[in-house]
């Protein structure tokens, strides 16, 4: 369909020729987190939680949900690595954070299928990564004594690199 009305739109000039471009190619254009910018992620979401008294694991993963870093303080539980990772692989697939998806998903509701995604977790504390308006990936974090600390810490960390997520 885009292919018989693209046409019309550039002959009637609503379109830059730049998108014009772009379309004909067939390929897009996006931004990704360097693996640098990810581990500065994840360093500073554990010094964030750190300092509010609580050793947990980080997860950060790319636009594409596929793992980063992961960085596990010496007290966090066990099953802390695999919940921040599967907490930050879903609020960047939903793109949104999973302290919202809470209420979302919770029995009776429509998206209350959304919990047998294979892979999600929506409890708090997986928030995605903004630069320029884009998604570029997700932090998780696991192991602060309840969701919606370790989503705090997961914001923290997000604002201590903001300078260097606007690219």
């Amino acid at each position: 369909m885009l292919r018989l009305i693209l046409p019309l739109l550039v002959a009637g000039g609503f379109l830059l020729p730049a998108a014009a471009e772009a379309e004909e190619e067939g390929l897009v254009t996006l931004k990704v987190m360097t693996l640098d910018t990810a581990t500065e992620l994840a360093q500073a979401t554990l010094k964030a939680c750190r300092d509010g008294g609580y050793q947990v694991a980080v997860a950060v993963v790319d636009r594409f949900g596929v793992t980063q870093v992961v960085l596990r303080d010496r007290f966090a539980g066990p099953h802390t690595p695999e919940t921040a990772r599967r907490k930050a692989w879903s609020a960047v697939s939903f793109r949104t954070p999973t302290l919202e998806m809470v209420d979302v998903v919770k029995p009776g509701t429509a998206q209350f299928g959304i919990n047998f995604v294979t892979g999600g977790l929506f409890i708090g504390g997986g928030v995605p990564v903004e630069s320029a308006g884009s998604i570029v990936g997700a932090v998780g974090v696991s192991g602060a004594p309840g969701g919606d600390l370790d989503d705090q810490c997961a914001q923290a960390g997000i604002e201590a690199i903001a300078d260097t997520l606007a690219f």
